[in-house]
């Protein structure tokens, strides 16, 4: 099912080493190569529900570099401002899965294509036709000049009168809880829809009590204020009310992802005119279903796939 509407996201692609085991990573010997990165995923998430994904971003010239193009490029995605830079070699990350399905990711980034985008190649014609700017604080932790490629993106975004989604997904391997939060503050005046994590949101504010959530999304006039809870659901802070939903039961095997698939499914919802609690709904059914599948982005579902779930319709196979 296509969409009339579109989204445009910027940042980093990278190629993903999946182990074939569980466990500590020092004790895996074999990897599967997959493409992975926030905003990508997040790419893939709304073309897969239907919606026209354009995608911001540098890869290397080389054989990883073209993976990734060329994934993107297959998943109907806009790639038309992706472009590959000689020079720098494009980012890797391994992952560690624990039997339940948790883990850590190990990132090397080091001469990321990213360092080569400046402010100035962020250009308003890019920008046509969008109706939903998403961006992540992955991007941002990566250098520090690149919150003047966001400001740049913010400003434009404001003058276009373009809604602003913003998933902090917070990584503190990348960089400090301070440094983070310093540079959160000067985005959230600019965000519509926060996406976060309770647990990250606990850390950016150092507090995650009701009182606290309401002081922030009123200090900055955040008018959709998402927490995200993992097996215990998700909640909005729309007009002054919070909304609720329960999580869908699943037996995760990789949780590495849901997060960006949550945040395609709840912008896809919020792009169709669905009301809070059905945003919350359509979130945490596409999040369920990417923690059933190996892969930051394999699990990412069709809106056939993703409708059924939430409406625990069953089908016949044969």
């Amino acid at each position: 099912m296509s969409s009339n509407f579109s989204i445009l996201t910027l940042g980093d692609g990278l190629i993903t080493m999946n182990p074939a085991d569980t466990g500590p990573l020092r004790f895996v010997t074999n990897f599967s190569r997959k493409v992975g990165g926030a905003e990508l995923n997040f790419a893939i998430g709304c073309s897969r529900l239907g919606l026209k994904s354009k995608w911001v971003s540098r890869l290397g010239n080389d054989e990883f570099g073209r993976v990734i193009y060329n994934f993107a490029r297959g998943e109907g995605i806009d790639v038309t401002n992706v472009e590959l830079m000689d020079g720098y070699p494009t980012s890797l990350n391994f992952k560690e899965i624990q039997e339940d399905g948790s883990g850590k990711t190990f990132y090397y980034r080091h001469q990321s294509p990213m360092l080569t985008m400046e402010p100035k190649d962020i250009t308003k014609d890019m920008f046509e036709g969008v109706d939903v700017i998403h961006l992540t604080g992955v991007f941002l932790s990566i250098n520090p000049k690149n919150i003047e490629i966001v400001k740049q993106v913010l400003e434009i975004a404001k003058e276009a009168g373009i809604p602003v989604s913003f998933d902090p997904n917070l990584r503190l391997k990348m960089w400090t809880i301070e440094e983070a939060r310093a540079t959160f503050m000067q985005i959230f005046p600019y965000v519509d829809i926060l996406l976060t994590g309770l647990d990250e949101i606990e850390l950016i504010l150092e507090d995650s009590s009701d009182e606290a959530l309401i002081d922030c999304a009123k200090r900055f006039q955040i008018n959709q204020f998402v927490i995200k809870d993992g097996a215990n659901g998700s909640r909005v802070l729309t007009d002054g009310t919070w909304y609720e939903k329960e999580a869908f039961k699943v037996n995760p095997v990789d949780t590495v992802g849901a997060g960006d698939g949550y945040d395609a499914g709840y912008i896809y919802a919020y792009l169709n005119g669905f009301s809070p609690q059905e945003r919350l709904e359509l979130a945490n059914g596409v999040g369920a279903l990417v923690t059933t599948v190996s892969g930051d982005n394999e699990g990412l579902p069709y809106l056939e796939e993703v409708l059924p779930f939430i409406r625990q319709e069953k089908g016949i196979e044969r």
